[in-house]
């Protein structure tokens, strides 16, 4: 092990340490709001079921990864494998059916408050609940494969592998039985991207028309920053964005890797610490534009009522 892997490990520890605390104050915080509302929204359901997934992907992956960059191979049984890496790919699928979900239900709430609309926002709070519990059984169902084929750590060249993590690996399985999972996940994380991505920019063109309105609006009403829609559709947008760079840079450094002659230990590594910023970011975007953590700090902080700001 060289001083490469050793900082690569330090620098994957330090995400999963900053990522995990932040997900799971995030995960509290919005359970103790909807726990102590008698109407909860769905907005929190949202994002508290979005924390969980986070959550349980820094600790599913995280961990085994800095254990691997730190020269731990073998710590895993077929069975540990099998558990970690299915939850993980399920949480995954989570992840992304949630941001989905938040960046749909954030676009019909902006929405005019047209008749063509009126159904929609009627009717979409009543869904949450039931999308998350589909989202669950969807991602379970279709990652349902890795408790077939992952395995343990495998050092015999006789055995074809389609992946190796180090301390998991993926046995080779007929050529349909792995187009069909590859297609299959291939066609989810699509659908949910171009989704939310066409969610977003519906949230764009609507915040830019409400700032041409509001500009031509003199000395009434409230300004556009200081409505609670106009901040969460702007915070969505933020999350959504970062999200599609983020799944974009990780579809071209796989496309690089999986076509290159040799290994490059460099790449892969920055591959693996820049594969968590998303799940260590994305909390933070939460908190900083949320203003009910602001109330939250400055309850928790001896004499901050008398804080003006």
């Amino acid at each position: 092990m060289d001083g490469t892997e050793v900082s690569f490990g330090i620098v994957i520890l330090l995400q999963i340490s900053i990522g995990s605390v932040a997900n799971v104050f995030l995960l509290l915080f919005y359970t103790s709001v909807i726990s102590a509302s008698p109407k909860p929204s769905s907005s929190d359901l949202i994002l508290a079921h979005l924390a969980l997934a986070n959550t349980i992907i820094l600790l599913t992956y995280g961990i085994p990864e800095a254990l691997s960059a730190w020269g731990w191979r073998n710590f895993l049984d077929v069975v540990g494998c099998k558990i970690l890496i299915y939850f993980y790919r399920v949480s995954r699928g989570l992840s992304i059916c949630s941001t989905c979900l938040l960046s749909v239900f954030q676009a019909v709430t902006i929405s005019p408050g047209t008749s063509r609309w009126v159904g929609a926002k009627a009717k979409l709070p009543q869904r949450i609940i039931p999308f998350c519990v589909l989202s669950w059984l969807l991602n379970m169902l279709i990652e349902v494969s890795v408790l077939i084929y992952m395995t343990g750590a495998q050092n015999s060249s006789s055995v074809r592998l389609i992946l190796d993590l180090k301390y998991c690996s993926t046995i080779s399985a007929s050529e349909a039985s792995v187009l069909a999972v590859a297609i299959a996940l291939a066609l989810r994380d699509l659908f949910f991207v171009g989704l939310m991505s066409l969610a977003s920019g519906y949230m764009v063109l609507v915040l830019y028309r409400h700032h041409r309105q509001v500009r031509h609006i003199h000395g009434t009403g409230r300004s556009s920053t200081a409505m609670p829609e106009v901040t969460a559709a702007k915070r969505v947008v933020a999350l959504v964005i970062v999200y599609v760079l983020l799944y974009g840079r990780q579809a071209v450094t796989l496309s690089i890797l999986m076509n290159m002659k040799g290994t490059s230990p460099l790449l892969m590594n920055s591959h693996m610490v820049l594969r968590f910023t998303f799940w260590v970011i994305s909390p933070f975007l939460m908190i900083v534009s949320d203003r009910r953590m602001r109330t939250f700090w400055r309850r928790g902080s001896p004499g901050s009522e008398a804080d003006p700001s």
